[in-house]
Order: structure tokens, then sequence, then C-alpha cells
């Protein structure tokens, strides 16, 4: 049976199989969660995520709304997904399809490579300004929805930065805030 929790704390410190990144178009690094997995996971990572290329993106790194997965390096999980979440605009420029789709993706990516256990970060509700309620809203609802479709388990944690996040994922699951 899967496990869904949320916790407050840095999500370069989880010992779980995979963490994933909210990184930007590129993969190459950038601030917030993104610079410190970069920093925390150590320059293999940067040469990796330099591979990526072709498809969709000829200069190499990921779409908007898609992901992509990386070994860990020196970060306790084995493995890292870049999510690249949306800017958020004003919501009429298919924002939450995006959103969505950096959790189907990570999520899938995850059930193929079998991993057990999954730490997200609130993807693009930092500088990409998308609305904590609805990105929570989207993000629980997404993840418990591909929980419902697979047989495998997978616990879930969301690891979030601030106190207003935690409480916004903790209401989405049903948890005393």
């Amino acid at each position: 049976m899967a496990k869904i929790v949320a916790v407050r704390g840095d999500i370069t410190r989880e010992s779980v199989d995979v963490i994933v990144n909210a990184a930007n178009t590129t993969l190459l690094g950038g601030g917030g969660v993104d610079g410190a997995i970069h920093r925390a996971a150590g320059p293999d990572l940067l040469a990796e995520c330099r591979t990526f290329g072709g498809g969709s993106q000829p200069l190499g790194g990921c779409p908007t709304g898609e992901a992509r997965i990386t070994k860990g390096y020196k970060l306790a999980a084995k493995y890292v997904i870049h999510a690249v979440g949306p800017v958020y605009r004003d919501g009429g420029h298919c924002e939450a399809e995006k959103l969505r789709g950096c959790y189907v993706h990570a999520m899938t990516l995850a059930a193929e490579n079998s991993v057990r256990s999954i730490a997200f970060p609130s993807i693009s509700t930092g500088v990409y300004c998308y609305p904590g309620k609805e990105a929570c809203g989207i993000a629980v609802k997404t993840v418990r929805a591909f929980l419902d479709g697979n047989q495998e388990a997978m616990s879930v944690r969301f690891v979030c930065f601030s106190e207003e996040d935690l409480e916004g994922y903790r209401r989405q699951l049903g948890e005393e805030a």
C-alpha cells in the first residue's frame, strides 16, 4: 500500500531511492532547490545533465512539463528526477497541465526504475510563482491517481521548505496542519 506524507525539511538530505529536482529547462543547475541539489550531488550530476539532447530540446535539457532521470552521485538518493515545472503567468497558458505532466513523468520514471520511495519538492511554487494552494492540489491529486493505477507500492514524501507549503500539503492529504 502506498504511503504519502508531507514533511518540512531539506530534500537533499532525504534517504529515499529518488529525489525530484524542481529543474529549469537546461537541467544545468540554478537557484533554489535546483542549485541545492546540484551542489549536494557534486559535479558529476552536472556532467550527466549535459548529456541530454535530441528530441524537442535539440540543445539539451528537458521541455516544460516533462522529466529526466540521472544518478544521485553524492546524495543519499540513488537517483535524481529533474522535473521542469511551468512558470505561472495567469493560469490560462496550460500551466496546470504542464505541472501535472511533471508529476506524471516523475512517477513514471520512478516506476520504470523500480523505485520504492520518492521525495518531491513543491514544484514551480518558488521563483516560478505558481500559487501554492493550487500547486499542492495538483501534486497530491496527480500522485494519488498514479499510485491508485499501479500495482507496485511506493512511498511518497512531499518535502517542503516553508511552513506555508507544508500546511498546504497537509490540508490536501487530509492531515492535521
